[in-house]
């Protein structure tokens, strides 16, 4: 259970019908034991690519869990997973479903959050680099990067992943505004830190405020384009040109030690309960089983710890500003727009034929797409729907975008996450070099920094799909449409 994908390669073709422009569906005939059909949002080249590797495989394999209702869905960002791929969605019943850390993940609430400035280019140009190498600098970012003056005692972990992020506002170490921009309000209430082992507790200690390795970073954007100036206004942006700063992590050794303890768990539980699964990595239990329950609260310790640890970063972005300008934080305006989760699982109520019905939600490197009124978003955002902000690959472009009443209909309240990956790292590594990758970006303008040059070779931009063409077929199917685009001028990676 480490993770690791296998080798394969493909000996035949999934069946998928094109039903519209960006609507494909696995037949629920496909495989003996779906229990619905798949379904895949993408245009004909992102599903070309879904069709290289176990995508839509595990697209059809999700199907066979018990419970799940109306679809497995990938969304078109989809790429090859453990258990469920990355962009898979599936709602189960609450009472008769299933619950799979596959539809989670190793990094649980691996998330991004986007601050606005009232800085333009303009103003910053100056001071970027400076500003850049403050923040690198402040904030540790590598593989087991810690802040070595920031330790949580192990009783301070348990009420930081019991309270979430407004424990660290306590602390000081945010505004009072900050928790009600994040999704559940930094905190969600199910957490017990009694159903997390010593093990992840002991990797929990030293990591809040860190970015980590791999596709996390740290950007300093311009807003490059505006397509709804009156929901752009609501979220704090006004103009093109505008600063903002978006921030890329999750919960790191922490929470991948939990999805490891409880993967182990679950697939004693499929045994137990007698589930017939097409792939261990699904491994599962009941809803209503004490190991279901367990991880439920063990994972939501971890969505927890991943809220603070964005939130300790924005503390020391904050700071970085003061630094370099030597004036206030609040001078800047560095508002949280919204902070969202894109690795986790929920207990939501949807319509399903005509009924309301309550589900494990698992959204497994996929993004909460909120409509107008619904009552999980802040209320400043209530008129316009929920922020979504999808975040790209090093140097392109990253999106903010909102919910609407459509992905409730078709997608369970979601939609994609960010760009999702062209080529594994270890293929990325094999065919670029870090120093090339970032004389490349510097050339644009784009200042970069990373622990390491190794990240960069595996984290270029060709090695990940075009997120503009993610976004658009979340626009057109209208489960999430434009809002604003960005573009990076500084980019610091672990």
């Amino acid at each position: 259970m480490d993770g690791k994908r296998r080798h394969w390669t493909p000996t035949h073709k999934v069946p998928i019908k094109k039903l519209d422009t960006f609507t494909w569906r696995i037949p629920q005939e496909y495989k003996p034991g779906m229990r619905v059909p798949g379904v895949v949002f993408a245009d004909d080249e992102l599903l070309e690519k879904m069709k290289t590797d176990r995508t839509l495989e595990q697209c059809a394999n999700v199907a066979h869990l018990p419970g799940i209702y109306k679809h497995a869905i990938t969304l078109p960002d989809g790429h090859e997973g453990y258990g469920f791929p990355i962009g898979g969605v599936a709602a189960t019943d609450f009472d008769e479903g299933v619950l799979s850390p596959g539809g989670v993940g190793y990094d649980i609430n691996c998330g991004v959050r986007l601050l606005t400035t009232n800085l333009t280019e303009h103003d910053l140009r100056p001071k970027l680099a400076d500003l850049t190498n403050t923040i690198f600098k402040n904030v540790p970012c590598g593989l087991g990067s810690r802040r070595k003056d920031f330790i949580i005692k192990m009783d301070e972990l348990d009420r930081l992943v019991t309270e979430g992020v407004s424990w660290l506002v306590e602390q000081g170490m945010g505004w009072k505004e900050d928790a009600e921009h994040c999704e559940e309000k930094g905190s969600m209430e199910s957490a017990n830190p009694d159903k997390v082992s010593n093990t992840a507790k002991k990797r929990g200690t030293t990591q809040i405020g860190t970015l980590g390795s791999g596709n996390h970073f740290l950007e300093i954007q311009k807003v490059d384009k505006i397509y709804n100036p009156t929901v752009a206004k609501a979220f704090g942006i006004n103009n093109v040109g505008q600063i903002t700063v978006m921030i890329h992590c999750g919960s790191r050794g922490y929470g991948h030690q939990i999805c490891s303890d409880y993967l182990r768990i679950m697939e004693r539980a499929v045994d137990k309960y007698k589930i017939s699964l097409p792939d261990r990595e699904l491994a599962c239990s009941p809803g209503n089983t004490k190991e279901a329950g367990d991880y439920f609260q063990a994972m939501s310790c971890a969505v927890n710890y991943a809220f603070v640890n964005r939130q300790a970063i924005t503390y020391w972005v904050r700071q970085g500003f003061e630094q370099v300008f030597r004036q206030p934080a609040e001078t800047f305006n560095l508002q949280l727009v919204y902070d969202v989760a894109h690795n986790i699982a929920k207990i939501e109520e949807h319509d399903i034929e005509g009924k309301r019905k309550k589900v494990w939600t698992h959204r497994k490197g996929a993004t909460r797409a909120f409509p107008p009124n619904s009552p999980e978003i802040p209320s400043d955002y209530r008129d316009f729907g929920q922020p979504v902000i999808i975040p790209g690959s090093m140097g392109s472009s990253s999106w903010l975008l909102v919910g609407t009443k459509k992905s409730m209909e078709v997608s369970f309240g979601s939609t994609a996450h960010g760009a999702g990956r062209m080529m594994s790292r270890s293929a990325a590594k094999r065919k670029f070099w870090g120093g090339d990758i970032k004389r490349a970006l510097e050339k644009r303008g784009i200042i970069v920094r990373a622990a390491s040059a190794v990240v960069l070779a595996e984290e270029a931009d060709p090695a990940y799909k075009n997120v503009d063409k993610v976004v658009d077929v979340s626009n057109k199917l209208g489960i999430a449409t434009h809002v604003v685009r960005l573009l990076p001028m500084a980019v610091v990676k672990g």
